[in-house]
Order: C-alpha cells, then structure tokens, then sequence
C-alpha cells in the first residue's frame, strides 16, 4: 500500500486534467486530496487508487505559485516531504518545499508523465507514431491541398492550380472556355494557399446571382467556409462594435460586386488588408482609354492593395483588346501600361507559335523557321539544340530532349503566359457532342400585327415578341397564341423522363411560360430568376437535380446561364436566342462542361419570318455556334452587328450575303486564333507532359483503405463511435465516453467516405481525405496533446534476456518562423532511438512494427510497479536516448537545409533567367524567395530534438 503523507502532492491518473493534488486527510482504507488548480476534492480507496507521487528530477523545469518558472537541481525529503533546490532565470538558488509548487502545473510531457504513472494503451503510442509519419509526408508533399478535395483528378485543372498556386501572391486571369472548371481552379488554388498558409485572409467577389453557388461549392468541395456580407451583415457588425472595420470579422468573405459597388463601406473593404482576392465573371468590369466604370476603379483599388489577385472570366475577348488588356492591367498595371504596345507584342507571338506548333508535332523546321527559333532564343545552348534536332535519330532520346527543351524555352518568353491561362474544349477534349434540334414554328396573326405595329422599338424586343405582345396591353395572354408553349409541353412529354432545361431572356416570360404549363398541360416546372431571393433559387435548383421525386423541367431567366452546372441533364431549350454568341455560348455550357455524361441535345424552336429566324440562321449557318464553341463569335458580331440587325428588322429580306460575310470573318478570325496567341496560351495552360505526370502522381498517393483504417482508429482515440453505412461510407457521431469535443463532428451523423469515385456521386456524403479539417484537426489535437505519449508494455524479443528493460523514444525536429512561409518550415522530423539497459541501440532490429506486433499493453498497476522498480535505470536510459538523438539531429538538420537551400535557390535562379527573356514575372517573386533563404539559416540553427513520446518495453 502506499504511503500518504499530507502536505504531499500526487497527481491523479485518471484525471491527470485536475492538476497537482495536495493530500489533505489520511484515515485507514481512504486518502483525500484536494486539487486547488479547479477546486475539487476527491477522495480514493487507499489500496489501488490511481494516483502517483509528483517527484521532480535535477534538470526539470517547475514553477511556484507565482507561475515563476525555476529549474530543479536537487531535492532531499524530510518526514516524507520533499524540499527542491531551484534555480530561476536569473541563476539565483532558492529551496521551495512541493507544497509551494503550482498546482495548475500539468504533467503531460512523456518523462513527467512516465514517473507520474500515466499510462496510455500501446495503440496510442502507435497511432501518434504513425501520424507524425503522415503529417511528415504531407508537409513534403507538392501536391498537398490540391489532391484532397471533392474534384475529379482533370489534367488541365490540376496544372493550372499547381503552377499558380505554389506562387508568392499569385496575379493571374483564368479564362478557360465554358465548362472547363475555372471555378474548380480558382477553390484549388484558394485551398492550397490557404492549408500552406501563404494566404490568410481573403475576399471573393462576384455577381449577384452567383453569391450561393459560390458560397456552396467552396464548401461542398473545399471545406471552406465563407462568411457573404451583404449590407444587413454589415449594419449588424458595426451595431455591436461601432469603431471596428466589419470586412475585419471574419478571414473569408465573400459578396456581390453589385452590393460592394453601390456600398457606402468601399473604404472599409479597401482597408480589410486581404491577401487573395478573388473576381469572378471578370469580362463584367468594362474599361476603355477614355472610361472605366464604377465596378472596374473599384476591382482596381483592391487589386492595387491585395497581393495575390485571381480573376476568372469565359470570355477574355468579349470586350474587345482593349477589355482583354484591361484585365491584364488589373493584375500588372507595370507590365501592361500601353494598348497600342500590349497589340503589337501579341501580333509577335505568331511565329513563336508555328514553331512551338512545329516542335510539338515532330514536324521538320526549315531553315527560315530554324533562324526564327535562333532569333527568339538568343542564348549559346539554342544551336547545340538545333543541331541536335538535325544530326540525331528521330526516335531516340538527344532529338527528343532537343524538343522538349526548345518548346519549354519558347512558352516561357510567352509575354501572357504566366498571368493568363486559357484551355480550349479542342485542347482538353473528351466532351460530348452537341447536337442541334431546330423547331421552325407558325408567325401568330396577332404576333404579326405587334411586330408590324412596333417597327421603331429595339431589335432586342422584336426577337422577344411576347413582350411586345404583353406590353400593348392585348386582351388574351401571349401563351395562348405562341405555338412555343405548346410545342415545349409535347417536346417534355417527348422526352421524359429526361431532365429539360428551358432559358429565355426575360424573367416575366419564365414566370408566365410557367404557369402556362401548370395551368394548362398539369407540368411543374421549377422556376429561377432573378426576382427570386437566393435561397428560392437554390431550392429550385436542387427541385429540378432531385433524380426521385424533382421537377422534370426547370425554366430560367438569362441569370441561369452564368455560372450554374446543370450538367446531369442532357436536354437544352433555347425559347428565344440573345444577340451576344458568348451569352449563347454561357447558356449552352450550362450543360456542355465536364461532368456531362451523354450527348448535349439543343432545342431551338422559333418562329418564321422573325427576327428569331434570322438570328437562328446567323449562328447556325455563320457561326456554327449550336454544334461547336464560337471563340471569335464576339468579334464577327462587332464587325457585323449593323448588318445584323437590320436583317432583324426585316427578316423576310434575303439574309444570304450577311450570313456569306458572317462564316468569312468567322473563318478568317478562328483561323487566326488557331496560328496566333490562343495556340500558344493552349499549350502553356496545360503542358501536357507535366500535367500527365501530376495526375499519376495524385492517383498512385491515394490508398483509400489505408486512410479508412488510420481515420478509425484515429477518430476511435477521441471516443467517436463508428458505424457501417452503406458501400464505401461510415457513420461518425460523438460517442458517450468523448472527454472533449472534436471540431468539426456534427453532434448528429457524419456520413463519410475515404473514396474519391464515392464522394463525387454523393454529394451529401463528406469526403475524408488527408486535406479535410476534421482529419486535420483530429491530427493537430492528437500531436499537441499528451494522448499516447507515454505507454508501458511487455516485448516479445529474443535478442535479449528476458526481464531486460527497454526504452523506445520518439524524437522531432521541427521548426517554424512567423515571417518563414510553411512550405519552407523543416517538415517534422521523427528520430526513434531504442536502447537497452546496456545502452545498445536496438532501432534496427526493433523496427516499428514488429514492436507493436509482438508487444502487449501492461495493466496500470504492473505499469506501475515496473517504473516504480526500475526509476533510476529509466533516467539514465532516457538520458541516454536523449544523447542519441543529439548525435543524429546535425546530420538530418544539414540534409533538410541543403535540401530546402536547394528547392529555394533554384526557384530564384528560375525565375531569375525567366525575368530576362519576360517582362510578366514580377520582381517581388523572386524577392519573396530570397528572403525566404535568408531565413532558413537562422530558423534552422535554433532546432533541436523535442521528446514526443517514450515507450517501456519489458523483454518476456
């Protein structure tokens, strides 16, 4: 039985929380203690009771009541009542009896722990070892925040995000065509910045109708959750806290760019010290030599204040040049100040793009192609490569490493190429075929006379005749004489159980061909437009997804065609056609994107003798922009538009020299963005090769039922009860005996899947990948906890006499700076030393595993008993261990700075040689590197090995 004395201090095994206890009443069978740090008294069986006498050894740190922090140099008992000799910070001696030692002082380092008998299961030990094994691979890892996120593994997405997002502040307009993910790029950019911590704050701006979308998908598929400030949110800021800036409480924002630019809060927002700023739908912010609007002064002022800026935008040329270059602008007002001179350079890029075009396809180049290579390469390698290209087999690896490295040499002179990424669907591929139904319907009597009657009104209202019709105050409604209506009703009775979506301009024409269909054909169609709030639109949306029991149909106004992913259904009704191709464009990549399964069916119905027809023909016969992507569609449409739309106000006139002249300046226009600069920004959006490469990289590091073990196991430590779900998922809910609660874990289910395939089909499904925040949290609070840092158990280990102790320590390196950016942090570190009581090292014939295999967890009191036994022979092993792992730190610190000196200087030399040959990498890039180097030298020389956990071992 132990001895208790009061005036003693113990500390409870059980509740080792409670701090250092003072023992306060001695009876026969029972001790009492009192734990002053929370007030509480308990009282314990004599015999068992789970508690450890608190004795501090030379060289350990305590602290008084004061919290003045002392080191031990020794300590003698008196009536079973120790007195410590310390030293404090200043080197002055004091003695202080244990009863003045702090009682909130917590015992949770490993060697406090081991002496204090705190014992933790040998599946802890494991399981810490093991995370600090994965938290080790991820920090190294390139791919970290990028692969870890509900997206699907798409080369050009991929690229695009790991070369933008391992920037210093990156600048760069996305500009892929419709539906090739430019808003999957910008989360996986946003993600990694924000998981490397090279961005802290953040604001997203984009239109109106995009707010919820946004809002859901950086959540749904990046965890990220965003805070939309609108002018309600704001007010309520500034009523609790009047002098505070409201764009301050919270790090991701997200709002309209109508809300921020009519906001009497724009200084604040200028002021809210962002690090990223995000802007979609980036072709809205209109700007000319002579004029900007309010939307573009306003994404300037924060571009000039924010380093790092995305914009994203489908159609880079619907604004002409000068709105392609004002965007530039906003990204490098330095490096694109000229219009006249940002027109010439790309005129240049002509040749540069035959010969990258050449050396892609393994073409021969002649002689005056071969000077062209040399006059824009002008450096001493180029010849020796030409000359390999010449003199070497074809096939064999010379030749081949000449091509690559020319191409690689040429793109990166590329004067846009590394603020502007743009992949074409010809490049990406893989997206289904489009395929164009036309319905030529009857002109109405009375649709007839409106238009007669309205010659003078806008070419916009005469291709929306119903308006017209509904403005001159008719008698009947306009869906009881448009022959639309009741071919709509039988096409969806056609096709169901299909989904359909059906788009026209106005949002008064969606609300009343709705009703039409419920009142008069018994469908229900979902409704979105822009009369409705945000949640009513999404509610719709999510009416029409519904696979069981959701809308067939769902009729939306012009505003569904910007941003919304409607690609589960396959089935596109244009009700009308706009005059912009990229707005036609917009509404038919609502289907039309990656994602989409089947083939993309698009309904036109319209009506004879119209301006319809005359549009219907124009972009089937000019464009061709119902079957393919209409990239110079803009263009033809500003050269044309006169011509255009007086064929619109006399659509019985013949339209075939117009439609002649249309497929002309189309032609001329796609075949000189196929030879120009579009080709060249095809093949640095996304070098194949390298983004190949990313995607096996991504594939071969997932091993879902490897992370489903190590999150169970994991997320069982913390006391969450998991349950079988359904294939490939899990239940997680917070179980009975959770001591604290884990952020994160929904007090309800959490449904779950370690499967990429699985979380892509459900979406309600969460998916735990090594980058989600429940398992990131769950790591962190397991590694700065005591949780498994201390275990006693008994070895199966012939190399050594039964009855031999062990001691297994686990050791890190690690280090981080405020000013040092985490990539560049030394990644943690694990030294394990294993010595015995001879002071033989055992690490090498003792791996890891076989010690958890052939090991078994002692009982408490056994745990006890041996540790009490062996003290003195424990200190000096841990000593030992400690000995050891010094010896070994140099050498591993000098690998990691080398290593890391290595990464950082190539980067600088890299972007050094780039800023020769191309004026669009900025100086702060390699600046923000260099200091970083700078840095890694003091940081490193401060490391030293932490003790993580100690493990006893017992030879059996």
């Amino acid at each position: 039985m132990q001895e208790f004395i009061p005036g003693q201090r113990w500390v409870s095994g059980a509740e080792p929380g409670l701090g250092l206890g003072t023992v306060v009443g001695v009876e026969h069978r029972t001790v009492t203690l009192v734990f002053p740090a929370t007030g509480e008294t308990r009282t314990y069986a004599r015999q068992g009771a789970p508690l450890a006498r608190v004795r501090f050894s030379p060289g350990d740190t305590v602290s008084d009541g004061d919290d003045v922090r002392l080191t031990v140099e020794s300590a003698d008992e008196h009536d079973g009542l120790l007195v410590y000799h310390v030293r404090d910070a200043q080197g002055r001696a004091r003695h202080i009896g244990e009863q003045a030692l702090n009682a909130a002082m917590q015992l949770n380092r490993p060697g406090e722990r081991l002496f204090s008998h705190q014992f933790d299961a040998g599946r802890l030990f494991e399981l810490r070892y093991h995370t600090w094994q994965h938290a080790h691979e991820l920090s190294q890892s390139t791919l970290y925040g990028l692969t870890g996120c509900r997206t699907s593994l798409i080369p050009h997405q991929l690229y695009i995000a790991h070369e933008v997002a391992g920037r210093h502040a990156p600048r760069v307009l996305l500009a892929d065509e419709v539906g090739l993910g430019k808003t999957i790029e910008a989360g996986l950019i946003l993600h990694q910045q924000l998981l490397t911590e090279r961005a802290h704050r953040v604001l997203v701006v984009v239109p109106e109708s995009l707010l919820h979308q946004w809002l859901v998908e950086m959540l749904r598929r990046f965890n990220l959750m965003f805070s939309v400030f609108d002018a309600e949110r704001c007010q309520a800021v500034q009523d609790n806290a009047p002098d505070d800036n409201p764009f301050h409480s919270q790090q991701l924002v997200l709002c309209s760019l109508e809300f921020l630019t009519a906001s009497p809060l724009q200084a604040q927002a200028l002021a809210g010290e962002w690090d990223l700023l995000v802007v979609d739908e980036a072709h809205r912010l209109h700007w000319s030599e002579a004029h900007a609007s309010r939307e573009y002064r306003l994404v300037e002022a924060l571009a000039a204040r924010t380093p790092g800026v995305l914009l994203l935008t489908a159609t880079p040329e619907q604004l002409g040049r000068a709105g392609h270059f004002a965007r530039l602008r906003l990204l490098d007002p330095h490096r694109f100040t000229d219009l006249e001179t940002f027109i010439r350079e790309e005129q240049g890029y002509e040749p540069v793009a035959r010969a990258v075009e050449h050396l892609l396809g393994d073409l021969p180049l002649d002689p005056e192609r071969q000077r062209a290579l040399a006059g824009v390469l002008d450096d001493s390698d180029t010849a020796t490569l030409l000359q390999h290209l010449q003199t070497q087999p074809r096939d064999g690896e010379l030749h081949r490493s000449a091509r690559r490295t020319l191409v690689e040499r040429l793109l990166d002179r590329h004067g846009t190429g590394r603020v502007l990424f743009r992949n074409t669907r010809a490049a990406v591929q893989g997206f289904p075929s489009r395929l164009r139904h036309e319905a030529p319907l009857p002109l109405p009597p009375a649709y007839e006379a409106c238009l007669a009657a309205a010659r003078d009104a806008p070419v916009s209202r005469l291709a929306a005749p119903e308006r017209l019709y509904a403005e001159q105050g008719r008698t009947s409604a306009w869906t009881d004489i448009d022959p639309r209506v009741s071919w709509l009703a039988t096409t969806l009775q056609t096709l169901r159980p299909d989904k359909v979506l059906v788009i026209a301009a106005h949002a008064q024409t969606v609300t009343e061909l709705a009703e039409a269909l419920y009142s008069r054909h018994g469908v229900h169609a979902a409704l979105f437009h822009e009369g409705l709030s945000l949640v009513e639109r999404d509610r719709a949306a999510a009416f029409f997804a519904d696979r069981d029991i959701g809308t067939q149909v769902m009729v939306c106004s012009e505003i569904g065609s910007e941003g919304r992913n409607f690609q589960f259904a396959r089935h596109l009704v244009l009700f009308d056609l706009p005059f912009d191709p990229d707005l036609l464009e917009q509404r038919i990549g609502r289907l039309d994107r990656i994602g989409q399964t089947g083939d993309v069916h698009i309904h036109v119905p319209y009506l004879r003798d119209t301006a319809q027809a005359v549009l219907y023909r124009w972009y089937r016969e000019a464009l061709a922009a119902f079957e393919h992507t209409c990239p110079a569609g803009a263009q033809v449409f500003a050269r044309l538009e006169t011509q255009l739309l007086a064929a619109c106000r006399e659509p019985r006139q013949p339209t075939d020299t117009l439609i002649e002249q249309g497929r002309r300046i189309n032609d001329e226009l796609n075949l000189a963005m196929q030879s120009g600069r579009d080709r060249l920004l095809e093949y640095n959006s996304c070098r194949q090769p390298a983004a190949d490469r990313l995607c096996e990289q991504a594939r071969s590091m997932e091993n879902p039922q490897a992370l489903y073990a190590y999150t169970e196991t994991l997320l069982d430590a913390f006391g969450v009860e998991l349950r079988p779900h359904s294939e490939g998922c899990l239940s997680a809910r917070p179980g009975d005996h959770m001591l604290h609660p884990l952020p994160g874990l929904p007090d309800d289910d959490l449904v779950y899947t370690c499967e990429r395939d699985v979380a892509l089909a459900f979406e309600d499904t969460h998916y735990l990948s090594w980058e989600h925040p429940l398992l990131r949290t769950a790591m962190d609070m397991l590694l700065t906890s005591e949780l498994g840092n201390c275990t006693v158990c008994a070895l199966r280990y012939p190399r050594v006499r039964p009855g031999t102790l062990l001691l297994e320590c686990l050791y890190i390196l690690e280090s981080g700076h405020r000013e040092l950016a985490r990539n560049y942090h030394l990644a943690p570190v694990l030294i394990r030393v294993v010595v015995d009581e001879q002071a033989q090292i055992h690490d090498a014939t003792l791996p890891p595993r076989w010690a958890s295999d052939q090991s078994t967890t002692l009982d408490n009191r056994t745990a006890q008993q041996v540790v009490q036994a062996r003290d003195a022979v424990l200190r000096r092993l841990l000593h030992t261990c400690e000995s050891e792992a010094n010896a070994r730190a140099p050498a591993l610190l000098d690998s990691a700075r080398g290593q890391m000196r290595h990464n950082l200087q190539t980067e600088i030399d890299r972007l050094r040689a780039l800023s020769r040959v191309n004026p669009a990498v900025r100086e702060e890039e390699s600046a923000f590197f260099e200091r970083q180097l700078a840095l890694l030298d003091e940081v490193l020389r401060s490391v030293s090995p932490r003790l993580d956990a100690v493990r006893v071992m017992v030879a059996v």
